[in-house]
C-alpha cells in the first residue's frame, strides 16, 4: 500500500521532532497498513535531504515493450 502525502507529511513531522524509528512508526500506527520497505525508504529520503518530495531522476527514460 502506498504512503498518502498526508500520512509523509505527518512522518516527517514526527521524526524530526523526535527521532524514531520504522517498527516505532509502525506500532504506533498499526491501523494504515504501511509496508517496513516504504517507511525505510522514507526515513532515508527524510535523513538524506530533509523533503518527503521525490527528487527527479536523470536520464532516459526506459521505453515501453510490447
Amino acid at each position: 500500500m502506498k504512503i498518502s502525502q498526508e500520512d509523509r507529511i505527518l512522518i516527517k513531522d514526527l521524526y524530526l521532532s523526535k527521532p524514531c524509528g520504522v517498527r516505532r512508526l509502525l506500532h504506533e500506527f498499526p491501523d494504515n497498513g504501511w509496508k517496513v520497505g516504504s517507511i525505510d525508504s522514507l526515513l532515508k529520503r527524510i535523513r538524506k535531504t530533509c523533503t518527503i518530495i521525490q527528487q527527479p531522476r536523470s536520464g532516459r527514460p526506459r521505453s515501453s515493450r510490447m
